[in-house]
């Protein structure tokens, strides 16, 4: 399991490297060179990127909210404290998938 998880990050650290590397300016030109014929890879980045936010995000709010009924379930007078809880926690995870989409989207090209 650990080796599994090592190589899903190093594959998420490598797909950031490579959008933040891909995100640069133009040069001198002045235009993008769109000689390789993949120009299609620098508009669909912002695509991966809150692809990847928003799968993140549904595992942590499925956690939360597994771990939240587990609580629920062991101890029903905590259930009050515990569903308070659980919609910070959601609301905090769902905030970083919105922060994703708005700096990947809104950012002047």
């Amino acid at each position: 399991m650990i080796k599994a998880r090592l190589i899903f990050m190093s594959a998420l650290m490598m797909l950031l490297v490579v959008a933040t590397s891909l995100a640069q300016s133009p040069g001198a030109a002045g235009r993008a060179d769109t000689s390789t014929g993949n120009s299609w890879v620098i508009p669909a980045i912002p695509g991966f990127a809150v692809a990847i936010a928003a799968f993140g995000g549904a595992l942590g709010d499925g956690r939360a909210i597994a771990a939240a009924c587990e609580g629920t379930a062991r101890n029903p007078g905590a259930g009050g404290r515990i569903f308070t809880m659980l919609l910070l926690g959601l609301a905090l995870i769902e905030t970083l998938v919105l922060f994703t989409f708005l700096t990947l989207f809104i950012t002047p090209k």
